[in-house]
This record gives C-alpha cells, structure tokens and sequence, in this order.
C-alpha cells in the first residue's frame, strides 16, 4: 500500500533545515579519483546534526553507505581514509562493501577464498557500531565472473557439478560473516538486456536454465540464513526508458513467487539518472506514475522493497555549480519522497558519501569534464543540498 499523506514544500524544507556553508558554489574541479594520502578528518561541525540515519530511523529505517578497503596508499573513499570513514560512521547505520564482496574478489581462483579486503571492512564496521549488509553472492553476468568461472569444465556431470561450484562460493561467504551479515543481495542483475529474458552464463549452461541457478542460490541462502533477508537487486529506477527492463524484473519476481523461491525483497538499486532537462521548467523529467506502477506490482506480490545503491547522474545538467547542485536535490526529494511513500521500503543506502570517489565519475562522466556531483559531500567533505534533500525527505516520511 502507499500513503499519499502530503509532504511539506520540498523549497520550505531546503530553506529552513540546512544552513552550514556549501563547498563549491564558486567553482568546480575534474574528477580526482583515489587519493595518494588521507585527507585532514572533516571538522565535526562540518557533519550535520542529526545524521541521516538518525533521521530514517524516525521512520522505522536506516541509511547508510557503500565503502571500500584497499591495500597501501590507494585509500580514497574507504574505511583506510579517515576524512571519509568520519562521515560514514558520523551519517549511517550500516554499510556494504562497493566490491569487495564480489565473488572475483573473494574467490578469484577456484575455490581459493581470500576475505582481505571484506574483512577490513567488517572490522572497521563492527569497531564504529555500523552493521553490514552483503553485495553480492552472485552477480549473474559472464562480465563479472572471475574469467576461471567462465572457462570451467563441469566435466561429465555438469548441472551436479556448477551446483557444487555455486554452493562452495555461497556457503564459504555466509559461513564466514555468520552472525555478523543479515541481509544479502543474494543475486544482483539476472537480466539480459538484448533478450529480455535472464542472461546465460557458464553456470546456466550447466545447470540447465538461468532460473535453475538464481532458485538454488535463494534455497541455500535460506536453508544456510533462516532469518536473514534474502535480496533481489537490480538497476530499478525512474527513467522512462527503462521500461521494458520494468517489465522483464516484474515477470522475474512473479516467477520467484510461482516457484515458491525464498526472495524478501527487492533491490532498487536506485542509480537516478537526470538524462534530459526541460527549458521551460528547469527540472528534469519525472516518469512518477511509471514508477508508482511498478512498485505497487512489486508490494502487490508481497515483496519489501530497498533502496540499495543510490546516487544521481547529472550529465545532463548545465556546468553551474549552484543550479546544477539544486536540480539534484530537487529531482532526489522527489525520487525519495515517492519512495518512502511506501511503508514496504525499509533501508537506503547511497553508492557512496564523496563525490571525488563515486564510480560514476568514470562509469558516467560528464561532457564537459567537470566532477559528477551525485553524493551527498562534496570532494572536500562538505555537505551539499542533496545531502539536505535526503534529510528533509526522511523529515516528511517521519
């Protein structure tokens, strides 16, 4: 169900929740990536107070952040970097690892685990009050296997043996952070985009179909994780051309359920995409009944719903530090707004706190060279008016 009860003025809220000082409003610079040396830890003044987790939990949910651990000096938007741990154990309430989780990380030959980097950042957690939710047991496309997965021979028993593979890697996992992890996007992106169907992979071949191996991963994460939340996630969110991509994730979920496989919730991962502005208005466009739509389908079929990688892409947007800041804020308030709406959806979690180290400025960088600013702190740890969006949308929902 959804609650249509009416939000305070998005403007009213900006103006009056929000008043530190905001970086950048006179310039703008190219995109940095990771740093050499840790930055200065922000002043604490600089945080605002409350933080936004202390803020969704008014609702009854939490917020939080990807992170990161690297070896040596590259520490950028990670826990080792200690400007940027302030903020995420200052804002939130639980993080989950970028990639360190990812089976070509964890498993990169076979059946050689190596936990480095996830243990860093589980350990850095547990020391800064912060649960962890795990990304991901299975992203189910050959792109992003480890390149030995794809080249397997399963021999003379293929479907015994890719079921033998799949569950070493996804009881390894779950062994290692029981007690600790209690939420897993068990599979991440099971579409194929030019079929429209689930995408094959050597692990499909093997078993028989896509959908014999996305319903043994969900039966043994939940035959190994009782009372753990078992996550379907993909790229949902609020461009009209993603439609047919809507379609394709509603027949997977109907499928789950007709097979009775063990999935809670879905996963928006919620990558909001500002791709075209209207002269007129200034503001970009919103496929709001598109999105109302699915959503109402999703919680019709008795899922809970999760916003688990979010940030906004601004390529789009004129160059201008303080309009281009203000039109994210503003198409944010109204994704989210939309969003917590639904008493379905639990936790939000951005895909990252600093600009300066957000994946969008390779995966989605502007044409104008200048940085994406699609987080809510600016690369000099500021906060910004998408952090003051974020906010004043748990404000409303509260």
């Amino acid at each position: 169900m959804t609650n249509n009860a009416l939000h305070p003025s998005r403007r009213q809220l900006l103006a009056g929740l929000v008043t530190l000082p905001l970086a950048g409003c006179s310039g703008s610079g190219g995109s940095p990536g990771p740093i050499s040396t840790p930055a200065p830890a922000p002043p604490s003044s600089v945080v605002p107070s409350p933080s936004l987790n202390a803020l969704a939990q008014r609702s009854g949910r939490r917020f939080g952040s990807a992170v990161a651990a690297f070896p040596g000096p590259r520490v950028g938007g990670t826990v080792q970097n200690p400007a940027y741990a302030a903020i995420v154990a200052a804002e939130c309430g639980v993080v989950v690892a970028e990639n360190e989780m990812k089976w070509a990380t964890v498993q990169p030959r076979p059946f050689e685990f190596d936990f480095t980097r996830m243990d860093q950042i589980v350990e850095w957690a547990r020391a800064n009050e912060q649960a962890v939710r795990g990304h991901t047991l299975l992203w189910h496309r050959p792109r992003w296997f480890p390149e030995w997965l794809n080249n397997y021979d399963f021999g003379a028993n293929p479907a015994s043996e890719a079921e033998r593979v799949l569950s070493t890697h996804i009881r390894t996992v779950t062994d290692r952070y029981r007690g600790i992890i209690a939420s897993y996007d068990v599979v991440n992106e099971a579409i194929d985009h030019d079929t429209n169907g689930l995408m094959e992979t050597s692990l499909s071949r093997a078993m028989g179909s896509p959908e014999a191996v996305l319903d043994h991963a969900f039966r043994l994460a939940r035959e190994l994780l009782p009372d753990a939340e078992l996550v379907y996630n993909d790229y949902m969110s609020w461009e009209p051309h993603h439609a047919h991509h809507v379609a394709d994730v509603l027949r997977l979920l109907e499928g789950f359920r007709e097979r009775n496989v063990p999935v809670d919730t879905l996963g928006i991962q919620s990558h909001i995409e500002m791709f075209s502005i209207d002269p007129a208005t200034g503001v970009g466009p919103y496929a709001e009944r598109e999105l109302r739509a699915f959503l109402d389908e999703v919680v019709s079929m008795g899922y809970k719903l999760m916003i688990t990688e979010f940030d906004v892409k601004d390529k789009a947007l004129p160059s201008a530090l303080p309009a281009r800041d203000a039109a994210v804020a503003d198409y944010t308030g109204r994704y989210l707004d939309l969003m917590l709406g639904y008493e379905q959806l639990e936790d939000v979690l951005a895909w990252g706190m600093v600009d300066g180290f957000s994946w969008l400025q390779g995966f989605a960088p502007r044409d104008d060279g200048l940085e994406v600013r699609g987080l809510p702190y600016s690369s000099d740890y500021r906060p910004k008016p998408l952090r003051a969006a974020i906010a004043n949308s748990f404000i409303a929902a509260a």
